[in-house]
């Protein structure tokens, strides 16, 4: 389960980072490049802290989504916050 979001995530990332070049915010590729290698090749224990990396590009003063369209932010944001809720599941059983 937790591989599979965090692919998920991943691949949503590869969007949001290709539409954030394609539209110039050069700041915004910049934060967001290494995050869906990270989900996608990352260590177990890792995940968590690229995954929250990934969600702060949500802030309340300074979002992605100012930059880019909801159709890319959107379910790059609801990929991330499925896989921290597998994250969340998985320690709590631990």
């Amino acid at each position: 389960m937790i591989d599979e979001a965090a692919l998920a995530a991943a691949r949503a990332g590869d969007a949001l980072l290709a539409a954030a070049r394609a539209a110039g915010a050069s700041r915004w590729a910049s934060y967001l490049e290494p995050i869906p290698d990270q989900l996608r090749d990352g260590e177990l224990g890792d995940l968590r802290k690229v995954a929250l990396r990934a969600r702060s590009a949500y802030g309340p003063k300074d979002s992605v989504r100012d930059a880019l369209p909801p159709a890319v932010t959107a379910p790059f944001r609801d990929a991330v916050d499925r896989l921290l809720k597998e994250l969340a599941r998985r320690e709590a059983v631990e």
